[in-house]
C-alpha cells in the first residue's frame, strides 16, 4: 500500500491559509466604506481590536481574567475527568453504581445550571469557572472511561503476569492504550470550555470577554460586538492550535506507529 504524505513547510502554509486569508480580503473590500448599521467596515473594527484591545487596557482587565478562569476551569476538567475515568473505567462495580448518576448530570446542559450555580456561589471566578468546569469534565470522563475500557483484554492478562502494581499498570499500560480517545475528549471539553467562558460571563460577571460582548450588544456598540466576536474565534483558535501540538507531541508514538504501519 502506498503512504500518503502530508504536506510541509511552505505547501503547508498555503494550504491552511488561503481561504482565511481570501475571506478576510473580500470582506476588507466589500464592507469598505459601509454605512449599515449592523456591518460596520473591517477596518474600524480592527483599529477598535487594536487600540482597545492590543494597545488598551482591556486585554489586562478582560482578556486575562477570561484565560486565567478558562484554565483553571479545563485544568480542573481534566483532572477530574481522567482520575474518575480511569477509576470507573477498571472497576466494572463502580461504572455500574455511578452509571445513573453520571447518565442524568451528562444529560443536563450547563447554561441550565447557572441558576444552581449562581444561587451557591454568587457572582465571581468561582462561579464562571465551576460552570466551566461542569460542562467540560463530562466528554473528557466518558471518553477515558471507554478508553480505559477498551484496552486489550490480553495485554490486560498478560501485565497481571508480570505482577506490576496497580499505579504501574495504570500509567505504563492503561494510559498509553487509552492516550487517543483520552485525548479525544480533551479536544470535546476544550471547545466546551471555550464556550462557557462566554456564557459564563454573560451572567454573572463584571469584566471579561463575555461581558464586554454582551455589553456591547446591549448597548448597541456594533462595532465592539464584531470586535469581541473576532477576538473569540481567534482565541479559540490559538488555544485550539496549542492543544493539538501537545497532543502530538504526548501521542507521537501512536503519529510513528501510523506511519511505519501505512508505509508497509
Amino acid at each position: 500500500m502506498m503512504a500518503t504524505t502530508t504536506p510541509g513547510g511552505w505547501r503547508l502554509l498555503l494550504l491552511r491559509g488561503w481561504l482565511p486569508v481570501t475571506l478576510v480580503a473580500l470582506w476588507w473590500t466589500l464592507s469598505a466604506g459601509s454605512e449599515a448599521l449592523y456591518f460596520p467596515p473591517l477596518q474600524e473594527i480592527l483599529t477598535t481590536l487594536v487600540d482597545e484591545w492590543i494597545l488598551g487596557p482591556r486585554w489586562r482587565s478582560d482578556l486575562l481574567p477570561s484565560l486565567a478562569n478558562f484554565t483553571i476551569g479545563f485544568g480542573t476538567s481534566v483532572l477530574l475527568g481522567t482520575a474518575l475515568g480511569v477509576l470507573l473505567g477498571m472497576s466494572p462495580v463502580m461504572r455500574a453504581l455511578f452509571a445513573p448518576v453520571l447518565t442524568f448530570f451528562r444529560s443536563l446542559p450547563s447554561p441550565a445550571l447557572i441558576p444552581i450555580v449562581l444561587g451557591i456561589l454568587g457572582l465571581g471566578a468561582g462561579m464562571n469557572v465551576s460552570l466551566i468546569v461542569l460542562g467540560a469534565v463530562w466528554p473528557i470522563l466518558l471518553n477515558t472511561i471507554d478508553g480505559v475500557r477498551s484496552v486489550d483484554t490480553q495485554l490486560r492478562e498478560m501485565v497481571r503476569s508480570y505482577r506490576l502494581s496497580r499505579r504501574q499498570i495504570i500509567t505504563h499500560v492503561v494510559l498509553p492504550s487509552a492516550g487517543p480517545q483520552i485525548f479525544a475528549g480533551y479536544r470535546i471539553g476544550l471547545q466546551i470550555a471555550i464556550i462557557l467562558i462566554v456564557v459564563s460571563e454573560m451572567v454573572g460577571a463584571t469584566h471579561g470577554l463575555g461581558y464586554y460582548v454582551l455589553e456591547s450588544q446591549q448597548l448597541f456598540m456594533i462595532t465592539q460586538t464584531w470586535v469581541g466576536t473576532i477576538l473569540l474565534g481567534i482565541i479559540g483558535y490559538l488555544l485550539t492550535l496549542i492543544f493539538l501540538r501537545i497532543e502530538r507531541r504526548v501521542l507521537r508514538w501512536q503519529i510513528r506507529m501510523r506511519q511505519a504501519t501505512g508505509a508497509s
